[in-house]
């Protein structure tokens, strides 16, 4: 067990995600734990309580949440305060905070008050830290689900929407991620011996089968079950890709598959860059900088060199510690809320 003065969250629909902070302010800590809200109450409680558990009692906490938007719940107005009520009682015995984007820090009890502020601001503290941090740029983070596109300014947070339908609205927001959007969301044909051939809108693979045969996904940014629930291996995701197309795998086609999956991980950047440059259109001298994080930021990386941009890796921001530098940046919300609030109290 380690000695740590605070915790940052980031609970979402599909992980939670957990960065500790020790006395002196430094990042001594990160976790996650795959969390499918939309099967209950308990799954949450459940990995709260798991996470929770590494640490000492009595330890103040800080969140930010996107749990409220699984259908779980009837609306997200509930989701926030039935989150915040599952929050209150696991995480009781110790200060809790609920970050409400430009609102900062509300008590868990007044969650239904700031509802339209808690709801889906993670990607708010991550933008926040780096505006206090780089004078200007756009932050890319890359999800298992989703990908944020946030333009920030020297001290603030420049982006257009704030909410999920006008973030989706002004292409702040792309459901498209890494490990879990469905193949037949990304494409309606792809070629393949040496005709186009439409894809099955049937849930028979994901993108994590797709960076998984380029060899961009790292193994733990895949935490959720395959498509088919069966192994997490080269031929099984050529199997479930090929599957997209109506052809059976065969080891001689294995070339084919990943050519195939190259081809729709260029469609998935084609249309994080398309919103990108939406986004980046909005400013009015245009960004130098792009900031990637997220588990999914190879695209982001790929995307600053295309658009012949300086890049910047999140990693390198949010800890001096090589050995927690990846974690943070694959879970740069909930180290951001951790630091926000850690500036907060020393304010």
């Amino acid at each position: 067990m380690k000695r740590i003065a605070r915790l940052g969250w980031d609970v979402g629909g599909a992980h939670v995600k957990l960065a500790a902070f020790g006395q002196d302010g430094r990042l001594k800590a990160v976790r996650i734990a795959p969390c499918p809200v939309w099967k209950g109450e308990e799954t949450l409680a459940g990995a709260l309580r798991e996470l929770r558990a590494e640490f000492e009692p009595g330890v103040p906490s800080a969140v930010t949440m996107t749990a409220e938007g699984a259908d779980l719940w009837p609306d997200r107005r509930a989701g926030v305060v039935g989150t915040a009520a599952i929050l209150m009682r696991e995480l009781a015995g110790a200060p809790l905070a609920l970050f409400a984007g430009p609102e900062g820090f509300v008590p868990p009890e007044r969650a239904a008050e700031h509802a339209d502020h808690i709801a889906s601001a993670n990607w708010y503290a991550a933008a926040a830290v780096l505006s206090h941090l780089l004078p200007g740029g756009i932050l890319v983070d890359i999800g298992s689900t989703t990908t944020d596109l946030i333009p920030f300014d020297s001290g603030r947070v420049t982006a257009r929407g704030f909410t999920d339908a006008e973030r989706l609205a002004s292409n702040e927001l792309v459901y498209t991620g890494t490990a879990r959007t469905p193949v037949m969301a990304l494409a309606h044909e792809a070629p393949f011996e040496g005709r186009w051939l439409a894809l099955m809108a049937e849930h028979f693979a994901t993108t994590a089968d797709i960076h998984r045969l380029t060899g961009a996904l790292a193994e733990d940014a895949d935490l959720h079950p395959s498509a088919d629930g069966g192994p997490k291996t080269i031929e099984a995701s050529a199997r479930r890709l090929l599957r997209m197309i109506g052809q059976d795998f065969s080891p001689a086609l294995l070339p084919k598959a990943r050519a195939l999956a190259r081809h729709l991980a260029e469609a998935q950047l084609a249309r994080i860059g398309r919103a990108f440059d939406c986004v980046a259109s909005a400013q009015e001298n245009g960004p130098e900088l792009l900031v990637g994080a997220g588990v999914g930021r190879f695209m982001a990386a790929r995307l600053a060199e295309r658009r012949d941009l300086a890049y910047l890796d999140l990693a390198d921001v949010l800890t001096d510690d090589p050995a927690l530098s990846r974690q943070a940046a694959d879970c740069a919300p909930a180290v951001a809320v951790g630091l926000l609030a850690a500036a907060l109290d020393a304010a």
